[in-house]
């Protein structure tokens, strides 16, 4: 496994990360030992940055991979985990709290959950409108300086609140979404990260499964899958999206490799500064992705790529429309 380094001042980790919301949140059941059994098929294979969230099951998700990490050096694997969304019993989001005193709280639970002593990077899920950036990473910082967080991150957030946390303490990384068919970042985000030294981590690169060739138009989708609600796999849309695929699956043929490992290897070259994170959930879909990263793409692999699938010709908004308000970038 080929490694990249986070930003000028973060860790080396692997060219691929494993995101890990999927086998506790958002599409639906889940099959717990199967979910460990892909935790521990990405290490073997070398995928040492593993990323997650405090609010991923409401706990469930940092759980389950204190069970998958138990027994592990601890040095032998990067945890980024984001804190400050607001769930009720239901599940249903309720906000983001970006206050001092939240920030400190949430890692306290975080690390009793993973059973560490440490968070490697930690980072505000979304920015909190009512609190300024300043404080929110202030709070991690303190927890740095503490020994409790090694990196600072930031997740979904413009290119001026970048700026702000980074004058703040060094920024490792921003986490953000960015794939064949979510490009808002290339015109004013990334080129802000190269400029300050800071990495990316990209979830979505394979847009929910949308881009992954495995999707079909008409598929029903299980009780608590969020693309049920998803604009870009809505009924019009989907099947306008599915098209783009189709047309990036002839390429795929064509190169020998699969649609979802052309588009995860189309993210990691668009520059050595961007580890792209695969939220496989199971071991044969981790299997599938993991031969991406030895994926060589060329000028002219890439003017197909993107004469396949034009920068912004997707339908449909990335995030249900609620949601879009506390994202700093559109799609």
């Amino acid at each position: 496994m080929q490694t990249r380094t986070l930003g000028s001042t973060g860790p080396a980790v692997s060219a691929l990360g494993l995101g890990a919301m999927g086998m506790s949140d958002a599409y639906g059941p889940t099959d717990r030992a199967e979910s460990i059994a892909t935790v521990h098929a990405a290490l073997e294979a070398g995928v040492t940055l593993i990323d997650t969230g405090d609010f991923y099951a409401m706990g469930h998700n940092e759980l389950l991979l204190a069970e998958a990490l138990r027994g592990r050096d601890r040095d032998s694997y990067t945890l980024s985990v984001k804190f400050g969304a607001l769930r009720g019993p239901d599940g249903h989001f309720g906000g983001t709290d970006g206050r001092p005193e939240a920030v400190k709280n949430f890692l306290a639970y975080s690390l009793t959950r993973l059973g560490t002593d440490h968070i490697d990077i930690y980072r505000p899920a979304r920015r909190d409108p009512a609190v300024p950036i300043e404080e929110t990473v202030g709070a991690v910082k303190e927890m740095i300086d503490a020994g409790y967080v090694r990196y600072l991150g930031l997740s979904e957030v413009d290119a001026a609140t970048i700026r702000r946390a980074h004058a703040v303490h060094p920024v490792v990384d921003l986490q953000i979404e960015y794939s064949l068919i979510s490009r808002a970042v290339e015109a004013e985000v990334l080129p802000t990260l190269r400029e300050l030294g800071i990495g990316m981590t990209a979830y979505g690169v394979l847009s929910r499964g949308l881009i992954s060739g495995h999707w079909s138009a008409g598929r029903r989708t299980d009780l608590g899958d969020l693309r049920s609600f998803s604009p870009r796999f809505s009924e019009g849309n989907v099947e306008h999206n599915l098209a783009l695929v189709e047309a990036l699956r002839r390429v795929a043929d064509a190169k020998g490799c699969t649609v979802a490992q052309l588009a995860i290897a189309w993210v990691a070259a668009q520059g050595a500064d961007i580890v792209p994170l695969v939220g496989a959930r199971t071991r044969e879909r981790l299997a599938e992705a993991l031969p991406a990263t030895e994926l060589v793409l060329g000028a002219a692999d890439l003017a197909e790529i993107e004469k396949a699938v034009p920068s912004g010709t997707a339908r449909g908004d990335r995030y249900p429309t609620a949601f879009m308000s506390g994202l700093g970038v559109g799609n």
